[in-house]
Parts: structure tokens; C-alpha cells; sequence
């Protein structure tokens, strides 16, 4: 493996440890160390490849970064981008179901979270801001980017996302001829992914129902619920609670909560929160039940993302030099964009609305905006005053 491959790998470990805020916070710090300064890729084919992955079920900042090494360095070096990314968070997740009960078991508060959560939501709106300045550039953008995120907002299906995306492209498709004809347009499209990821599903889906072991009935849950989410871990999660809460009582409510808030304040992807939920369903089989509930939760909520992203990357750069997909291109960052906007909103309601969280917020994008302190100073300085406030 080259040197170039370390030091990427590296970069992804540094973002793994650092990148707070979820997907969109995630971007907006790829953009600043994987574009601006190691220059990996473009800013348009980092917007392009994260609007890509909007498109596709699965947690989408993991199928960006994992679609960059595939870019660098091919299948290798795309699968050691997931491992390295996806660890640190999964085990840290797997880890906090000990804490939780641990606390609970000594009546000890949670309130050091609190001053960490404004601060995520400051996250997500810079990067709304970071992203509608590089891709909303025409009167089109603009409007599309504005409905995206009211409709976001207001409907909150997961079935949304991906019919946004699809409508926000098809309305700039229609300006394809504004885009110049090239050539070699013949496409190698390699099924085997493709095949690996349905035959997954369906022996999941049968081995599921067939037996009563629930490490295996975990496992397709949480397949499953990769397989057919949208937009991020902020869709995930409410649909985690009504399956694995409401419907299944594997964990309480204020169990469930706890484990939302630590994984608000985690680096690194929001779907390694489904490393707690499996940790905790698995606790009436020991600390091995535990770590073996975090491991098939983490597995199967990555795996039909990365199935599906392996499938298609491995044809995207064939099929961007179609005009109609180049136009579309447009529409479905626009609306990428407002979904962000939306998200950053979205993300605030749960948070008491008073005046201190309020200046939290703001004091927070303004130094993200206007200072280069790094994320991981923010988060932690934000962390010390939870104790002390």
C-alpha cells in the first residue's frame, strides 16, 4: 500500500475522532481536509458524491467518505475507509451501554450532555451555510433548495428524501442541453454487489422469521432498517424508537434518550448509535451478549449502504457523462442543500428552548464561521461547561 493510501487512511482516522455534528457537519469538515487541504478530490465531486449517497438507503456520510477511498484507491482501500471510520464511534456507542447502566444503577445525572447538544445543532447549520455557497448558484438552486427544505421539514416520511432528490434533479435534467455532448458513454456495470446485497436481505428476512435466536433477528432489523432509511441518522432514529422501544421494549424510553444524547456528542457516524440499542438488547445474555448485540447491530446497519454504494461507484463516473445525469446533478445538490437547512431546524426542536441553549447556537456557529478553532476544542470546552452549568 502506498504512502499516499497512510495518509488517507490517517485523514479518515482524524475525521473518524473529530467530525461531530452528523452527516452534514460531516461533510462540511471533509470538504475542509479532504478538498481544501489534501486536495483528494474536487469540491464538485465531494457534492456530487454526497448527493449520490442521499439518493441511496443507508447512512450517508459514511457511503460519502467510503465512495472517496473507493475514488483513491480502489475496493481495498474503500473497505479499510469503512473499518477505520466506522470504529471508533461503534465501540465508543458499544461501550456507553455499560456507562448507561452503570449510571442509572448509581442515580448519577446526564445534565453534562447538555451544553454539547446546542452545539451539534450549530454544526449542522454551518454546514447548510458551507454547502448552499458552493452549490446553490442560480435562481433554479435557489428555489429548489427553498422547497426541499419546507418540505423537509414538514414531512417527515423517509420515503421524502429520496423522491426530493429524484424531483430536484428531474426539473434541471430538463436543462440538459445547456451541457456540452461527450463521448464514450458505454457503461461496465459490475451486478455482484447488487446481487450480494438483495440475497442478504432475503435470507435475513427468512432467517428472521424462522428462529428465535435474537442476535440473528437483530441482525435483520437493523439490515432491514438500513436497507430502506433515507436521509440520515435523523431519520433513523425515530424509526428505532418506535420498532426497538415502543413496539419490541428491548430498552426504555429514558434508556433509549441517554444513548441519543451521547451519540450527539460522539464524532464520527450517527448510525453507530445502533451499537447502544444492540448493546442494550442483548443485556439479559451477559457482558458477551452486549458486545455480541453491538457487533450484529453495527454490521447490519452498514452493510446494505456499503453494498449498494460499491454497486453503483464503480459506474458513476461512466454515468455522469450523460447529459441528462450531469444536469440533474444540480437539482439534487440544491435540494441536498435544503435538506440541511431543514435538518438543522429539525435537530433543535428537542432541545429546550431557552435563552442560554438559543446563545449556545449562535455563540457557536459564529466562532465556527469566523474563527479556526477546531471542532474537537469546541466540543470538549462544551463538554467541561456541562459539568460546570
Amino acid at each position: 500500500m502506498s504512502l499516499r493510501y497512510y495518509i488517507f487512511l490517517k485523514d479518515v482516522l482524524l475525521l473518524a475522532l473529530t467530525a461531530f455534528g452528523g452527516p452534514q457537519a460531516h461533510i462540511a469538515m471533509m470538504f475542509k481536509l479532504l478538498v481544501e487541504k489534501r486536495r483528494y478530490l474536487s469540491d464538485q465531486e465531494l457534492i456530487e458524491l454526497n448527493a449520490l449517497c442521499q439518493i441511496l438507503p443507508g447512512p450517508t456520510s459514511t457511503q460519502t467518505i467510503t465512495a472517496i477511498g473507493f475514488k483513491i484507491g480502489g475496493p481495498n482501500l474503500a473497505y479499510l475507509t469503512l473499518l477505520v471510520w466506522i470504529m471508533p464511534a461503534a465501540t465508543t456507542m458499544a461501550l456507553a451501554g455499560f456507562v448507561i447502566s452503570y449510571l442509572q444503577e448509581n442515580n448519577i445525572s446526564l445534565h453534562f450532555l447538555s451544553i454539547v447538544l446546542p452545539m451539534a445543532v450549530s454544526f449542522v447549520a454551518y454546514a447548510a451555510w458551507k454547502i448552499s455557497v458552493k452549490v446553490v448558484t442560480t435562481k433554479i438552486a435557489v428555489v429548489l433548495m427553498v422547497f426541499a427544505a419546507i418540505l423537509s421539514y414538514f414531512f417527515r416520511s423517509p420515503w421524502v428524501y429520496p423522491l426530493l432528490l429524484i424531483s430536484g434533479g428531474a426539473v434541471t435534467a430538463l436543462r440538459f442541453k445547456q451541457h456540452p455532448q461527450e463521448k464514450d458513454k458505454k457503461l461496465d456495470i459490475q451486478w455482484a454487489n447488487f446481487f450480494l446485497y438483495v440475497g442478504v436481505f432475503i435470507l435475513a428476512a427468512a432467517l428472521g422469521g424462522a428462529t428465535s435466536s435474537l442476535p440473528v433477528r437483530l441482525f435483520e432489523n437493523f439490515y432491514r432498517n438500513g436497507s430502506m432509511v433515507f436521509g440520515g441518522g435523523q431519520v433513523l432514529v425515530p424509526l428505532m424508537y418506535t420498532e426497538f422501544v415502543q413496539f419490541k421494549g428491548y430498552l426504555t424510553g429514558e434508556e433509549f434518550l441517554s444513548g441519543y444524547a451521547i451519540a450527539q456528542a460522539l464524532p464520527g457516524p450517527t448510525f453507530s448509535f445502533t451499537a447502544f440499542v444492540g448493546n442494550l438488547a442483548m443485556r439479559e445474555y451477559g457482558i458477551a451478549g452486549q458486545f455480541l448485540g453491538s457487533f450484529v447491530a453495527t454490521v447490519g446497519i452498514f452493510l446494505p449502504g456499503t453494498f449498494l454504494i460499491f454497486f453503483v461507484i464503480r459506474f458513476w463516473d461512466g454515468l455522469k457523462k450523460y447529459r441528462v445525469v450531469r444536469a440533474s446533478l444540480e437539482g439534487i445538490s440544491a435540494v441536498s442543500s435544503g435538506m440541511v437547512v431543514a435538518a438543522a431546524i429539525m435537530l433543535y426542536h428537542p432541545i429546550d428552548n431557552t435563552l442560554l441553549n438559543f446563545g449556545i447556537v449562535v455563540i457557536t456557529f459564529a466562532l465556527l464561521m469566523f474563527t479556526r478553532i477546531p471542532a474537537p476544542v469546541l466540543i470538549l470546552t462544551g463538554l467541561l461547561l456541562g459539568f460546570v452549568i
